[in-house]
């Protein structure tokens, strides 16, 4: 009974960074504009590091487009400064009204950079990965000294690495999709 706990709460983990892992590959662009490329870029409104998100409307009104409409017109300054500095390598227009970026399109150069990109991240997914497993693998092992069987333990632990490949598969998984996004043309 217990181990059946131990394991829901490593599914549940898992389904966690793997949904970080997407959201994660969705803030690397893939050639077309989205609002969420620029989910990372912090603007200093008032000397406080404020989301873009919080203080702007951003939208794509076709798929090479970003507008930014600011609630207040005197931070379109700040919020055009924060993109340049964010690194993402736009070039941010200002009209007073709102900010308008063009997202060029992809250099062979860029697209191998941002896969590697997309790699680091799915490494970083799978070091979690393996932490969940550790950690479930700890608990279990706790349990045996509350009195489970080694038996169960090891069913048990069986469960664990079984969930743990499925996870790494669908890590791969997500970024050979992305991967392919990135390279095509």
């Amino acid at each position: 009974m217990a181990t059946s706990l131990v394991i829901e709460e490593l599914k549940e983990q898992l389904e966690k960074n793997l949904q970080h892992t997407r959201v994660e590959f969705n803030k690397i662009r893939a050639g077309k504009a989205s609002p969420s490329m620029l989910d990372g870029v912090m603007v200093p409104y008032y000397d406080v590091p404020t989301p873009l998100a919080q203080m702007a409307n951003v939208n794509t009104p076709d798929a090479r487009t970003i507008t930014i409409q600011a609630w207040d017109k005197s931070a379109l300054r700040d919020i055009e400064t924060a993109i340049v500095n964010s690194n993402l390598g736009f070039a941010p227009q200002n009209d007073g009204e709102f900010i308008r970026i063009n997202v060029p399109p992809l250099t062979e150069e860029r697209r191998v950079e941002l896969v590697k990109r997309c790699k680091a991240e799915a490494e970083n997914s799978k070091v979690g990965v393996r932490n969940l497993r550790k950690d479930a693998n700890e608990n279990i092992r706790a349990l045996v000294k509350d009195g489970l069987s080694e038996d169960e333990a090891k069913d048990a632990e069986g469960v664990v690495q079984t969930q743990v490949d499925l996870y790494i598969k669908k890590t791969e998984e997500v970024l050979a999709e992305k991967e392919a996004e990135m390279m095509k043309v």
